[in-house]
C-alpha cells in the first residue's frame, strides 16, 4: 500500500514535469494525490521543500539503482557506459530527468546533478589517459558536455535517437566492443 507522502511526491514529480514548477499549485498537487493541501505543508513544509525532497530522493534512488555504473572495468568500458548512460537513465525515469532538465537553471537542482556527476569526472579523465589522449582534462569536459546534452534532449523530448548518437560517439571513440 502506497503512504500518502509517496502519493503526494508521485503526483508532485508528475505535474512539476509536466506543467512546471512555478505553474502547479500545492492545491492540484493536493486534489491529485486524494489529499488535503494540509498535509503536504505537513509533510514537506513548503512547496520548494517538496521539490528538494524529490530532487534529492531522485537524486538517491538512481544511485541505488546504478550503483555499478562507476566500477572501472577498462577505460573503453567505462567510456561506452557513459555515452549511454544518458539513455539508460532517462529510459528508467522519465518524469525525473524531464522535471530534471525544466530545472536546469535552478540553483539547487543544478547543485544535486553537479554532485552526482562529480565522481564521474575523475574516471572519465583517467580513461582518456590510460587511452592516451592528447588532453584527458579536455576530452573530458566534452564528454560530459555531450552527456548532459544528450539526456537533457531526450529528457524534453526534442531527440528519440541518443542510442544511435551513443552508437555513433562510441565508434568515433573507438569504444565499441
Amino acid at each position: 500500500m502506497i503512504s500518502r507522502k509517496e502519493k503526494i511526491v508521485r503526483e508532485a514529480l508528475a505535474l512539476f514535469s509536466t506543467q512546471g514548477f512555478v505553474d502547479t499549485s500545492t492545491k492540484l498537487i493536493a486534489k491529485n494525490a486524494g489529499v488535503s493541501e494540509a498535509l503536504i505543508f505537513k509533510h514537506f513544509k513548503s512547496k520548494d521543500a517538496l521539490l528538494s525532497h524529490i530532487i534529492r530522493s531522485g537524486y538517491q534512488r538512481i544511485i541505488m539503482e546504478h550503483k555499478g555504473m562507476l566500477t572501472y572495468k577498462g577505460p573503453k568500458d567505462f567510456i561506452r557506459r557513459m555515452l549511454y548512460l544518458p539513455n539508460k537513465l532517462v529510459s528508467d525515469a522519465p518524469q525525473f530527468w524531464k522535471l530534471q532538465e525544466r530545472l536546469s537553471h535552478h540553483s539547487f537542482s543544478r547543485a544535486q546533478h553537479d554532485q552526482f556527476m562529480k565522481p564521474v569526472r575523475p574516471v572519465i579523465k583517467r580513461a582518456f589517459k590510460e587511452l592516451n589522449y592528447e588532453d584527458p582534462k579536455l576530452e573530458t569536459e566534452l564528454l560530459i558536455f555531450i552527456i548532459d546534452m544528450l539526456w537533457k534532449r531526450e529528457a524534453s523530448g526534442e531527440i528519440k535517437t541518443s542510442v544511435k548518437m551513443a552508437h555513433l560517439l562510441a565508434l568515433k571513440y573507438d569504444v565499441e566492443p
